[in-house]
């Protein structure tokens, strides 16, 4: 059985989906949208009239004030105004305003009143005006910087994590697609050969070069390194039975249930499922005797355990079988990834042999 792959518009579509939906860096979305008007680039009709219409209303504010406030309040609706503009528009019209507003202030509001009159109390009035101005927007323009920097600094990890994701694509891509093309060279090579023991070596090879290509394909995404195995088995048994040519006289059952496995755990999960289901096809039927293979695939209800169940209806085990002591080296490759796994192998004749494979899901594969 050959498994192929293009590229194609299926390709295409997943890596601009991977591009579209990489993670901003940490931070509330409502204040990501913040940021990012902020230091969206302003046009100079915006700037300056935001400025004129700031100056206007903070000063109309301060005169509808005026008799309300208790002398020595001069800059009281100029001091929020600025550092809002200077936010908002840049430090240069955050600057103009300043001055603007410390006109106002001074001929206005600080005595002698209606000039611009300079004594000592003037002097003060006007050198703290300066220091806490200067100093809102020194702070602010600090903060505008490290916005931009904060910005650029997030593009620049987009941009790594996107040409990352792109080159683990093509590698998985090229991997699967060199698996496929192992297993067809396997599958052609098989029909030159006459030998029984040969040829049967040779497909079996292929299935698992072929399972193993499977998976790759389901893993392209780097960002979704899960698959659900039961959706898997639902796809590869009808596939192995077909292969093993008894599809006209063996039913075959998969009753599957949704289990999320990691990428460890399902490459060596799907050999063990693919060489537990190549012995049922292999051993259960001999001489073209029908029957039925039964493949079951539970979790428990707390979610930390897997029961995957093979069954048949064929003649049993051999007499002096010991599964810790396999001849076909399809079982000994079963028998030794579930040790990888953390799983429990066993075989029992039960009417016919039935293999499981105790898994725990909360338990990384051993190196």
């Amino acid at each position: 059985m050959i498994f192929g792959s293009t590229r194609g518009v299926t390709q295409v579509a997943f890596l601009t989906k991977m591009e579209t939906s990489l993670p901003r860096l940490p931070g509330g979305s409502v204040l990501d949208r913040v940021a990012d008007w902020t230091m969206a680039q302003r046009s100079p009709m915006f700037r300056w009239g935001f400025v004129a219409v700031a100056f206007v209303l903070s000063t109309a504010a301060r005169f509808a004030l005026d008799p309300y406030l208790p002398p020595g309040f001069p800059y009281l609706t100029f001091f929020p105004v600025i550092a809002l503009t200077a936010f908002l528009t840049g430090s240069l019209a955050g600057g103009v305003l300043t001055v603007l507003c410390g006109l106002v202030a001074w001929y206005y509001f600080i005595p002698p009143y209606n000039s611009f009159g300079l004594t000592s109390a003037t002097a003060l009035a006007l050198l703290l005006y300066v220091v806490v101005t200067a100093t809102e927007l020194g702070l602010i323009y600090l903060m505008r910087r490290a916005l931009e920097r904060l910005a650029l600094a997030e593009s620049a990890a987009r941009e790594m994590a996107l040409s990352r994701s792109l080159m683990f694509a093509e590698l998985q891509h090229r991997v699967s697609n060199n698996l496929a093309v192992v297993g067809s060279l396997l599958s052609l090579q098989r029909r030159e050969v006459r030998d029984p023991g040969a040829a049967r070596a040779l497909d079996e090879a292929a299935a698992r070069v072929n399972v193993v290509s499977r998976l790759s394909r389901l893993l392209h995404d780097p960002q979704a390194q899960q698959i659900d195995f039961g959706a898997f088995l639902r796809s590869l048994v009808p596939d192995a039975v077909a292969a093993g040519g008894i599809g006209d006289r063996v039913k075959v059952s998969v009753l599957a249930e949704p289990v999320i496995v990691s990428a460890e755990i399902a490459v060596p999960l799907g050999l063990v499922a693919t060489e537990l289901l190549s012995n049922a096809i292999e051993h259960g039927f001999p001489e073209g005797r029908p029957g039925t293979i039964q493949v079951q695939l539970q979790a428990d209800p707390d979610g930390r355990a897997a029961r995957l169940t093979i069954r048949d209806d064929g003649p049993g085990l051999p007499p002096g079988f010991d599964l810790d002591r396999p001849r076909s080296l399809g079982l000994m490759i079963a028998r030794q990834f579930a040790g990888q796994l953390g799983a429990e192998l066993t075989m029992a004749d039960e009417g016919g042999v039935v293999s499981r494979v105790e898994l725990p899901l909360d338990a990384a594969p051993a190196a």
